[in-house]
């Protein structure tokens, strides 16, 4: 990671060749929206449809196909003039590290449609990378994980005039050395887990002293990226599990978050009427990795060979907490106490606490995180256990020797 204090600029010159794809595929969207809109309408009134049901026939058929033609011309004329346009527009820019705008930005672009962004070779699409920003190097290393739409630079927030940080705080505590993940979190869990498992891999390797011990702090859908690479790593025979002592999960939604399954609901409703069906579309732009946290999905088996926007329940591949590894969960509930409505509903905005402490009905799922290695704090949202006061000190509690 840049250590420079030198501000970098939201945009970059890749980012108009981005935006250009970008606009290019919103637009052929749109387009193929409204021509579903259309053919619905006609098929009401028994007129017949074109090669699929979206698709027009005849003259608005074909007005179809010129839109969408001229389009893509249009898009992959930008995209290659953009292109050679870019080492000179690369030269001529400011460097400094990155504005935390432009990050917090791309962040929230992966989270949402980052799936797409790889697929189309969008130069938005984050790939997965280590940073490290200490210049203390030991052999204790605590990799840090952010969550959905999120980067690793917002571990850190101002409180009072003071930046809180949980991962610097075990660094000035307990000695270790934070190196923070930054990924697509619009890519399926289990594709990232495969990722970091080798990002993990290499760094054991590459580490400039030997590893003595790894330690993960992970926020919300990076503990499920944690639990799916530790499979991985297993699965492969790779060396990095044998240092792994300690796994941190502060707010995962092990068993789905119910937001996401109200996204999916909202699929289901404008599918059901002929009108609605093609604006359907629009709830499925969403990423494979939100649709991943309908039920906390962190295998390739549990989405592999099923359609993600199709209603079915919860068919994921029981994948208990790693043996050998001292795991504590953390979930938050903005109620004041604990009830069995608040626990539910509330949770801490996104995740219920009985899916952030590993609770399932059926007894094959459940997580069973020993007793003192559970902690629930009040009065505090998702994002809000990234500065907890409370979160910290228990985490000082759990991993001091």
């Amino acid at each position: 990671m840049s250590t420079s204090d030198k501000p970098g600029p939201h945009w970059r010159a890749s980012d108009l060749r981005a935006v250009t794809l970008l606009a290019t595929d919103a637009t052929a969207a749109v387009t193929r929206m409204a021509e579903g809109v259309h053919q619905s309408v006609w098929r009401t009134l028994g007129a017949p449809s074109g090669a699929t049901p979206e698709q027009a026939r005849g003259l608005t058929g074909l007005i179809y196909q010129s839109i969408n033609g001229l389009t893509q011309r249009v898009g992959r004329g930008l995209s290659a003039a953009l292109t050679r346009l870019e080492p000179v527009l690369q030269r001529l820019e400011v460097q400094g590290e990155e504005s935390l705008e432009r990050a917090a930005m791309l962040a929230a672009l992966n989270g949402v449609m980052g799936d797409r962004l790889q697929v189309a070779g969008n130069p938005l699409a984050t790939p997965m990378t280590l940073r490290f920003q200490n210049t203390h190097v030991t052999g204790k290393l605590l990799i840090v994980i952010h969550g959905l739409c999120m980067n690793e630079r917002q571990w850190a927030s101002q409180q009072a005039g003071l930046t809180v940080n949980h991962a610097e705080t075990l660094a000035t505590t307990l000695g270790y050395t934070p190196v923070y993940v930054r990924y697509n979190s619009g890519l399926h869990v289990s594709e990232n887990g495969h990722l970091l498992a080798q990002q993990l891999e290499d760094l054991g390797r590459h580490w400039p002293v030997p590893v003595t011990e790894l330690s993960v702090l992970a926020h919300s859908m990076g503990g499920l990226v944690t639990r799916s690479a530790l499979f991985s790593a297993r699965q492969s025979g790779m060396r990095w599990p044998d240092a792994l002592k300690n796994i941190v999960f502060l707010g995962t939604p092990h068993h789905g978050s119910p937001l996401e399954r109200a996204g999916h609901w909202i699929d289901v409703i404008l599918g059901s009427t002929p009108y609605s069906r093609p604006l359907a579309k629009l709830g499925q732009l969403r990423s494979a990795g939100i649709t991943d946290l309908r039920y906390g999905h962190v295998l390739d088996a549990d989405w592999q060979g099923h359609d993600r926007f199709q209603s079915k329940p919860d068919s994921r591949v029981p994948l208990p907490l790693p043996a050998g590894v001292a795991c504590f969960a953390v979930a938050a509930t903005t109620a004041a106490k604990r009830s069995a409505l608040a626990d539910r509903l509330l949770g801490d905005g996104l995740v219920p606490l009985h899916s952030a402490l590993g609770q399932h009905d059926d007894p094959k799922r459940c997580l069973h995180f020993a007793a003192e290695n559970q902690c629930i704090v009040y009065r505090t949202s998702h994002l809000a256990l990234l500065n907890s006061p409370a979160v910290a000190q228990q985490l000082i509690t759990w991993l001091s020797p």
